[in-house]
């Protein structure tokens, strides 16, 4: 068993940290609460809703309209530009994509990369393609942000220039965050840090 009767709840806007050794359950629990991979027991509600009697379809298309993810490497598509690689997730939406594109632009501009556009990943910086993988998870205006090691692949001083961003972004638009990490400094610029070691997590505020 990875986990162990494990519970959290995230309010709207939250910012928490989740720390822990390597191989105790961080990126299983972060996928679980993306809808990602399914529990052998209990519940996952989002706003009331019981995300577990979804169907695959149903789960894909929440997933898309009300979760954004970051990874430790920014996974952007080598072969398009870094304004097509942030419109993809609102391709199988309903969008109306004029706003999308208005969404995406306004959000490239906040991040400083708008200029790099027309530039595909491998004519940017680690930190710029990072930045770009932020604007990619905000652009359907999700509810929560998951970001797992955001910041394993860059240095220090990009590693917290992201931290910073993505806590501003939170304030700005009221987005949930929740980031995986090995690093205590930047888990202490979240509201609440949680602790998760041999499968048990632990509220470390309290």
């Amino acid at each position: 068993m990875v986990l162990n009767n494990v519970s959290i709840e995230i309010p709207t806007g939250e910012t928490l940290a989740i720390v822990g050794p390597s191989g105790s359950g961080k990126t299983t629990l972060l996928n679980i609460i993306a809808t990602l991979d399914k529990p052998d027991s209990g519940s996952i509600f989002f706003e009331s809703t019981d995300l577990l009697k979804f169907n695959t379809q149903d789960l894909a298309h929440f997933r898309n309209r009300r979760i954004g993810m970051i990874f430790q490497l920014h996974h952007l598509l080598p072969q398009c530009t870094l304004w097509e690689n942030v419109l993809i997730p609102t391709l199988p939406t309903n969008t109306n994509h004029q706003e999308a594109e208005k969404r995406a632009e306004k959000l490239l501009k906040r991040t400083g990369i708008w200029e790099y556009r027309h530039q595909k990943p491998s004519e940017l910086s680690g930190g710029e393609c990072q930045r770009a993988a932020v604007v990619r998870a905000l652009v359907n205006k999700p509810s929560l942000i998951l970001a797992d090691e955001p910041t394993g692949a860059l240095d220090h001083h990009n590693a917290l220039n992201l931290i910073d961003l993505l806590l501003e972004l939170n304030k700005e638009m009221g987005t949930a965050l929740v980031v995986v990490t090995h690093s205590i400094e930047l888990a202490r610029k979240m509201n609440k840090i949680y602790e998760l070691n041999d499968g048990i997590l632990t509220n470390k505020n309290l």
